[in-house]
């Protein structure tokens, strides 16, 4: 069974009276956003900011990149790293920021049913074939990682504007 957090309003940042956010509506934003931003942080601390596809699965997002892709450089020596997704806008929308470590799967098994995942989401162009303990395509080879919540961030915009933080 998955993790399922309390949301608590900062009321610093928050309109008065404003509920949390739950984490079910915080969720659904995972796992249906077409396009997400990951930070990862280079061997000499400058952060490294790129947008990317993702999937929601087993209670964490993941993602997938070349081996020789920046990301995948940092995140040898570093796998701390932060994902948002979101709204560009003031007035409404939800943008959410899940921090934690990227991990490597590996598990072909697990990697099947991840790029199976892909696949539904994204469409036919999404397609990977598996083995060896990653993604294959016409490309080359990706790298796949899991994104397990520490802590997650939901900026509900809008009336009533709310910052909701996860613990997991």
């Amino acid at each position: 069974m998955a993790v399922q957090p309390t949301g608590e309003v900062d009321t610093r940042f928050s309109g008065e009276g404003a509920p949390p956010t739950s984490w079910d509506v915080a969720r659904e934003q995972l796992e249906t956003a077409e396009i997400y931003w990951i930070t990862t942080v280079r061997r000499d601390g400058r952060p490294h900011v790129t947008p990317l596809g993702a999937v929601w699965n087993d209670g964490a997002l993941h993602f997938c990149t070349g081996p020789d892709e920046q990301k995948a450089r940092n995140l040898e020596s570093n796998t701390h790293c932060a994902v948002t997704t979101g709204c560009n806008a003031f007035g409404e929308g939800l943008d959410i920021v899940v921090e934690g470590d990227a991990v490597p799967v590996t598990d072909d098994g697990r990697l099947q049913r991840l790029a199976d995942a892909w696949k539904a989401k994204y469409g036919d162009d999404w397609h990977f074939d598996v083995r060896d303990g990653a993604f294959h395509h016409e490309a080359g080879r990706a790298l796949v990682f899991e994104v397990a919540a520490t802590v997650a961030f939901g900026f509900s915009k809008g009336e009533p504007f709310s910052q909701t933080r996860w613990r997991f």
